[in-house]
């Protein structure tokens, strides 16, 4: 008897300690997130919790994601990062939840936002590539017409189509809004990394932490940044594939560990490194950095490439919410040159390779892109002589001579020259020189024959 009742209470016990386990588990991640199933109310105000109550049944998934974030675990809320102030050009309230009172809410979420409480992050994205990219779009007249007149047709009504589908997808719009304060459809929603706002905000936080988890970890895999770094003109994410890091990632990077905290996040966590882990990351003494210009010692993506000290070619920029684009400090890349910069991203890889090894990595690939230039600078010095002379038709997309030296630099240079500095042999060779020298040919047999005929051929 004293037996029987003693596995008796042996079978309650288990049976109490899996649900004690299930019960403490159905506050961590099981797949369904519902309102049902998690809750987070510490540290929130009346206010906070009403929002969440609402937008629990309203969007569940920003909840469900919001649940599993770090601003949940320290109680920043939607009230935190969608509240302005009533003059903010943005204020609305347009949400039942704020409406009559004294609260202005917006859609949008500006870095004047985030700044609070991240202000190095915003002040080191503001000299960056990345906040340029949307004003790069704007401000240019030959990708405006690319895009509205030769792809758009300058219909009436469709011609911002390809601007607003895709260019700014990317490299992010200018935002604007309608009479109701809401964005307009030509330019938002988007997750492009360089969107202005209408307060003047510059950059788009949920381009790499997407919302509304913001994953650190996220952010440091390489998808986060495949989904613009990829395709024929900056092919990337296929570069990155095709070279070691690449490989050993998608042999095993499923097992890394990536939610270390900034500055910790070192080799041990991972293998090989990721884009993260070169262009941003803190390594040894360095620090993270959202400048993901800093460590570059070239420009890459020009029609002739230039060392990055200086000039339009690394210049942070300045601007309104007109679309107007100035220069301003000509060194912020990184503030000491573009030797300050190869030597950060030397000390980000022999946290793993011997000081031979990167030296003689970059000695090859620098001279590659050097190659790259004496190609450029040929097909640039055509191009201008045939121009001159009246030897290009008014239809650029028409003319051959323009459809190749376009894709020679925009298209097969940048492959020849990121493929060499990332470690990407098809790509600097068969997709990139092997290509080029095949255009420089073509281009000049064009050119010859305009020269000597006088005459553009038919």
């Amino acid at each position: 008897m004293q037996l029987k009742s003693l596995v008796v209470r042996s079978l309650l016990a288990s049976v109490l300690g899996i649900s004690s386990t299930l019960a403490a588990k159905s506050t961590e991640y099981i797949g369904d997130l519902t309102h049902k199933h998690l809750k987070v109310t510490r540290g929130l105000t009346p206010e906070a919790k009403r929002c969440i109550q609402c937008h629990s049944d309203k969007t569940p998934g920003h909840v469900n994601d919001w649940k599993q974030s770090r601003h949940a675990h320290v109680g920043v809320s939607c009230i935190d990062c969608h509240s302005v102030a009533k003059d903010s050009p943005m204020a609305a309230q347009n949400c039942p939840g704020v409406k009559g009172t004294h609260t202005y809410v917006s859609v949008l979420v500006s870095p004047k936002t985030c700044t609070k409480c991240h202000p190095n992050e915003v002040e080191e994205f503001n000299h960056s590539g990345h906040a340029r990219a949307a004003l790069q779009v704007r401000s240019k007249k030959s990708m405006q017409e690319m895009i509205h007149h030769y792809e758009g047709r300058d219909h009436p009504t469709l011609s911002d189509a390809p601007e607003a589908t895709g260019c700014i997808q990317c490299h992010g719009s200018i935002i604007k809004l309608d009479k109701n304060k809401e964005p307009t459809p030509d330019t938002w929603p988007n997750y492009g990394i360089g969107t202005v706002y209408p307060d003047g905000g510059v950059g788009n936080c949920i381009s790499c932490h997407s919302g509304h988890k913001f994953s650190i970890a996220e952010s440091r895999k390489p998808a986060a940044c495949a989904s613009c770094h990829l395709g024929p003109d900056h092919p990337d994410i296929e570069i990155y594939n095709n070279s070691m890091h690449g490989h050993i990632f998608n042999s095993e990077g499923n097992t890394w560990k990536y939610d270390s905290a900034p500055d910790a996040w070192e080799p041990g966590d991972y293998r090989a490194p990721t884009c993260a882990t070169c262009h941003m990351s803190g390594i040894g003494s360095l620090k993270s950095t959202h400048n993901v210009s800093r460590r570059l010692k070239w420009n890459l993506w020009a029609p002739i490439s230039k060392l990055r000290d200086g000039g339009y070619e690394t210049a942070e920029t300045t601007f309104e919410n007109t679309g107007k684009m100035t220069k301003g400090n000509p060194l912020a890349g990184n503030p000491n040159g573009s030797k300050a910069g190869r030597a950060e991203m030397e000390q980000v890889c022999k946290s793993c390779h011997i000081t031979l090894h990167t030296k003689n990595f970059f000695k090859v690939g620098d001279e590659q892109v050097k190659l790259y230039n004496e190609y450029a600078k040929d097909g640039k010095a055509m191009i201008t002589e045939l121009s001159k002379k009246g030897l290009m038709l008014k239809d650029k997309w028409a003319d051959p001579a323009f459809r190749i030296w376009f894709h020679l630099w925009h298209h097969e240079g940048r492959r020849m020259r990121q493929g060499a500095l990332m470690g990407g042999p098809d790509y600097s060779h068969w997709h990139g020189v092997f290509e080029v020298q095949q255009d420089i040919r073509e281009l000049r047999a064009i050119y010859n024959k305009r020269m000597k005929s006088g005459k553009i051929e038919e």
